[in-house]
């Protein structure tokens, strides 16, 4: 007899984030979430996202066992604003147990159907700065800490549920050594002559915090254009800020300016921080903290999170500039090896950026989908 229980206490919420440790702590390839963030994220009071959205979240029992667990979201702005009529669904984790997921998705579909939208997606989180998609493929590796892990019997559940897949993205890695910086210099000589453009760097996490508004600002105008985009608010960036710039190198965030010394592009790399993750097994108390900080230095490992060019100045070369930029930084900190977070499959012309790195494809992921 499967049961399902919403979310209405912290002991309830406390089960709901801990859940998926029960069935991947012995996973080599599963990293476990911050546990303390995790509980941040469905803080109402905190994260300034419920502002322009709701949760609801569910645990599935068996034999008064957590077996399963589903957020069901509404994102308004997404909805109202650029009329998307759909019902996003993630931190989607069961048993191997067919009740157990169509007990959870039903959930989800019900309110989907209450509030009159038109289908529902997932896994995906609040925004697209968040976690996405189930790992169809390349389930052997070890993944950045910004994403989800699954076993391979996930795809069979959400197909015997009827739903079919709705956007494909894909995870590549390279090895800093098969980088050749000729081509970047020669061309970046050319762009920033024939454009007056100018590259900037940071050295300390302060000289960076004055910036960060106006990364975010090009973040929503270079991504615009991209399927579903919802717009990070000022309020979601102050939140943003406090979350994720510590974890942040900051001579690993890269800006080019123009002639007026207005941000024309950015980019920016995180550490590789999943095998301390691991091993800190998602405490970041009592030694934790000092883990994740020693090795955001020490990484020889970095991941490409985001890269964003003014619509204007794309097909420019812009990105020789860039990538010429962390060239000097990955050799200064002595950097063996890169990986890309995940990219949309149909997105051309992100994947043409790294066409002279012998990417390896290592892992694909996607989105599913169900109408109502």
């Amino acid at each position: 007899m499967i049961t399902v229980k919403a979310v209405k206490t912290k002991k309830d919420l406390n089960t709901f984030i801990k859940f998926p440790f029960s069935i991947y702590q012995d996973c080599p390839y599963w990293v476990p979430p911050i546990v303390s963030q995790e509980k941040e994220v469905f803080n109402a009071n905190k994260n300034p996202v419920f502002k322009d959205a709701e949760a609801h979240l569910f645990i599935a029992y068996k034999d008064k066992k957590p077996v399963g667990r589903i957020a069901g979201i509404i994102n308004y702005i997404e909805v109202n604003q650029l009329n998307q009529p759909k019902m996003r669904f993630g931190w989607f984790d069961f048993i191997d147990d067919l009740e157990v997921s169509k007990a959870l998705l039903e959930k989800v579909e019900t309110i989907g159907n209450e509030k009159g939208l038109a289908y529902c997606e997932g896994p995906v989180g609040f925004s697209n700065l968040d976690k996405v998609g189930i790992v169809t493929e390349g389930f052997e590796f070890l993944g950045p800490m910004i994403t989800w892990y699954n076993y391979p019997y996930y795809l069979n559940h959400y197909q015997t549920h009827g739903y079919t897949k709705e956007k494909g993205y894909v995870e590549n890695q390279f090895s800093f050594s098969n980088v050749e910086p000729t081509f970047f210099v020669k061309a970046r000589t050319l762009i920033e002559r024939r454009y007056g453009l100018k590259s900037m760097n940071f050295k300390s996490t302060k000289e960076l915090l004055p910036y960060v508004d106006d990364l975010f600002e090009l973040f929503n105008i270079t991504y615009s254009e991209l399927s579903s985009f919802v717009k990070i608010t000022p309020i979601q960036i102050e939140y943003i800020k406090r979350k994720f710039i510590p974890f942040i190198n900051p001579e690993y965030v890269k800006f080019v300016l123009d002639k007026d010394d207005k941000i024309i592009s950015f980019s920016i790399v995180m550490p590789y921080l999943s095998d301390v993750v691991k091993q800190i097994n998602g405490k970041l108390f009592p030694l934790g903290f000092v883990k994740l900080l020693k090795a955001k230095k020490q990484s020889k490992t970095v991941e490409f999170t985001l890269i964003g060019i003014l619509p204007e100045y794309q097909n420019k070369g812009v990105t020789a500039i860039i990538f010429d930029e962390y060239y000097k930084t990955f050799k200064e900190k002595g950097i063996e090896h890169c990986i890309r977070t995940p990219e949309l499959e149909d997105n051309i012309a992100i994947q043409q950026l790294w066409k002279h790195f012998n990417p390896i494809l290592y892992r694909k992921r996607q989105t599913m989908r169900k109408d109502l």
